[in-house]
C-alpha cells in the first residue's frame, strides 16, 4: 500500500496542477523538510518506547493518513470544476494544502516504521549472527523491490485504463486491508521473538551485554566489518518521572535534536552515512520528480509503471550482488565496489543530456517558469482531464510549463518523429545504476546496525534519515527553482556530481578503516571476510 501511494501521489499532483513539476517539488520539499527537522525526535521516540507500541502506532497512523488522502483526492477529482469556482479557487488550493499535509504525516509515520522494523527489530531477530543479519537485510530489500514491481504496475494500469478516481479508491481500500494484515504479522513476530520485549535503556546495562557478546564472538566466530567502538557517545536515558517546568518541556525537542546530531557525528561510520546521504541529491531515481518529468514528456502511467518494475528487478539484482560480494570481499569492500558500479552506470545519463531528443536548451532560462508564475502574476495552471487524455501521451517535446503551446501546435509536433536515444539512455542509466545503489545502501545500513549501540539505535538512524532528506531537500529546491524540462539536463549533471562526491566520502571511510587492505579483495575470499577490520583500527 505504501509503494502504491508513493508512485501514485506524484502522478495525481501532476494531473491536478496542469502538468507542471512545481507542485510535486513543493510536496517533496515539505516531506524532506519535515523529516530533516523531526528525524532525531522520531528516533528518540522510538528509543524511549516499547518496540511493539512504536510499530503498531506508526503503522496505524501511516495507513490511516493514506486512506484519508485518497478520499480527499477522489473528492477533488470528482468536483474540481465546482471547487475551482468557489472563493476564487482558494478552496481548491486549500485541498492541495490538506493533501500535502496529510501525505507528509503518512511519510513521517513511514519513517518511524522503517527505523523500528528495518533498523531495530531485524537486528534483534538476527541475534549475534552477522551473516544472518546480512541475509535478512537483503531479503527485506527484495520484498521491498518486489512490491516496487507489483504496486506501480497495478496502479499504473488502473489509472491508464480506468481513471484517477478509481485509482484513489483502489489505493484507499488496499491500505485498509493491508493495515489489518500487517498489524497481525507484527504481533506474531513479536510473540515468536521474546528478545523484542527486552530493550537496553542505559549505557551501563548495554556495556555489560556487550562484554558478554565480545566473549561470545571471540570464542565462536571471527568479527566482520568495522569493530564496535567503545567510546563516550551521548546515550539518551529515559527521564525519571518528575515534574518539569514549561520552558524545559518546550526546550526538550531542541535538545534532543542537538544531541542526536552530535552523537551521529561521533559515530565511527559517520563518513559512510554521509556518503549515502549525498546519493539523495539526485533527480536520477524513480521519485515524484523523475516520474513527473517523464509524465510531462509524454510517457503514460502504464509505461512508467513498467519502467519502475524494471528498476525494481535491477534493485533485486543489487541485493543478490550485496550478499555475494560480502561473502567474497567483506562488508566494507562491498560498499566500495558497489559505488564504482553505480557511478559507471550513471555515465550514460550524462551522455543522454547531449544526445538528440534531449530537452536541454541553454537558451531558455532555468528560472523562466518560476519567474513567470511569481513575478508576472500569471495564474497557476489547471489540468483538464479531457485535454490530458488527448495530448499527454505523445512523444513530442511540448512546452507544458509556460502555457504558450496551442492544441494545434501540439498535434503538429506530435506528428513529427522525435529521436528516443536521449530518453532511452537516461532511463537505461537510471535503471542499471540500481544494482550498485541498493548494494551500497545495504552496506551502509548494516554498518549502522553493527556499530550503533542499542539504546541510541533509533535516534542515530533518525538523524541518518534527516541527513538523507537534507540532501533530498536540496534537490527539490533545485527543481522548484528550475522546473521546466529544458533545465532537466543541468539537474542530471549536478546529480551525477553529488553521487561522485558521496562515493568519494565512502572511499575515505573505507581507506581509514582498512588501509592498504582495501584493494585486496577477491583473492583473499573467506579470509578477507574475517579480517575486514585490521586489529587495533577502531576509528574512522
Amino acid at each position: 500500500g505504501d509503494r502504491m501511494w508513493h508512485f501514485a501521489v506524484s502522478v495525481f499532483l501532476v494531473e491536478l496542477y496542469g502538468n507542471s513539476l512545481l507542485l510535486t517539488a513543493v510536496y517533496g520539499l515539505v516531506v524532506a523538510g519535515s523529516v530533516l527537522l523531526l528525524g532525531a525526535i522520531i528516533g528518540d521516540w522510538v528509543d524511549k518506547n516499547s518496540r511493539l507500541k512504536v510499530a503498531q502506532t506508526s503503522l496505524v497512523v501511516q495507513n490511516a493518513s493514506v486512506i484519508l488522502c485518497g478520499i480527499i483526492l477522489m473528492i477533488v477529482f470528482l468536483f474540481k470544476t465546482q471547487l475551482l469556482t468557489l472563493y476564487s479557487g482558494w478552496l481548491l488550493t486549500m485541498c492541495y494544502i490538506l493533501v500535502i499535509t496529510i501525505a507528509n504525516i503518512a511519510n513521517l509515520a513511514s519513517t518511524a516504521t522503517t527505523i523500528t522494523i528495518q533498523r531495530d527489530w531485524i537486528v534483534v531477530v538476527a541475534g549475534e549472527d552477522r551473516s544472518k543479519l546480512a541475509d535478512m537485510n537483503a531479503t527485506v530489500r527484495r520484498i521491498d523491490q518486489l512490491t516496487n514491481i507489483l504496486a506501480p504496475m497495478a496502479v499504473g494500469q488502473i489509472m491508464t485504463f480506468g481513471s484517477p478516481v478509481i485509482g484513489c479508491g483502489f489505493i484507499s481500500g488496499w491500505n485498509l486491508l493491508s493495515m489489518c494484515l500487517e498489524y497481525l504479522l507484527l504481533w506474531k513476530v513479536y510473540q515468536k521473538t521474546p528478545a523484542l520485549a527486552l530493550k537496553a535503556t542505559s549505557k551501563i546495562e548495554e556495556s555489560e551485554l556487550k562484554q558478554l557478546n565480545v566473549q561470545k564472538d571471540s570464542e565462536l566466530k571471527p568479527t566482520e566489518g568495522v569493530q564496535l567502538i567503545e567510546k563516550d557517545v551521548t546515550v539518551f536515558e529515559p527521564q525519571q518521572e518528575k515534574e518539569i517546568s514549561c520552558s524545559a518541556w518546550i526546550a526538550e525537542p531542541f535538545i534532543t535534536f542537538r544531541d542526536g546530531w552530535v552523537a551521529y557525528y561521533n559515530q565511527p561510520v559517520f563518513l559512510a552515512g554521509l556518503g549515502l546521504a549525498f546519493l539523495y541529491m539526485t533527480v536520477l531515481g524513480f521519485d515524484c520528480i523523475t516520474t513527473g518529468y517523464a509524465y510531462t514528456q509524454g510517457l503514460s502511467g502504464s509505461v512508467l509503471s513498467l519502467l519502475m518494475g524494471a528498476s525494481a528487478i535491477t534493485g533485486i539484482m543489487g541485493t543478490v550482488a550485496f550478499t555475494w560480494l560480502r561473502r567474497k570481499c567483506g562488508l566494507v569492500r562491498t560498499g566500495f565496489i558497489s559505488g564504482i558500479a553505480q557511478f559507471a552506470c550513471l555515465v550514460s545519463c550524462v551522455i543522454s543530456v547531449f544526445m538528440p531528443g534531449s530537452p536541454l536548451d541553454l537558451t531558455v532560462s532555468p528560472f523562466a517558469d518560476i519567474r513567470t508564475r511569481l513575478l508576472e502574476g500569471q495564474p497557476l495552471p489547471t489540468a483538464h482531464p479531457t485535454d490530458m487524455s488527448e495530448i499527454s501521451f505523445t512523444t513530442g517535446t511540448h512546452n507544458w510549463l509556460n502555457g504558450s503551446s496551442s492544441v494545434n501546435s501540439d498535434l503538429e509536433m506530435s506528428s513529427d518523429s522525435v529521436p528516443l536515444i536521449s530518453v532511452s539512455l537516461l532511463f537505461a542509466g537510471v535503471i542499471t545504476a540500481r544494482v550498485g545503489l541498493w548494494s551500497f545502501d545495504l552496506t551502509v545500513t548494516q554498518l549502522l546496525q553493527e556499530n550503533v549501540i542499542e539504546s541510541e539505535r533509533g535516534i542515530i538512524n533518525g538523524v541518518q534519515n534527516s541527513m538523507n532528506y537534507l540532501l533530498d531537500l536540496l534537490h527539490f529546491i533545485m527543481v522548484i527553482l528550475a522546473p521546466n524540462p529544458e533545465a532537466f539536463g543541468l539537474l542530471v549533471l549536478i546529480s551525477v556530481s553529488f553521487v561522485a562526491m558521496g562515493h568519494i566520502m565512502y572511499f575515505r571511510f573505507a581507506q581509514k578503516t582498512l588501509g592498504n587492505q582495501l584493494f585486496a579483495c577477491c583473492g583473499l575470499k573467506s579470509k578477507a571476510v574475517s579480517n575486514d577490520s585490521p586489529p587495533g583500527n577502531s576509528s574512522t
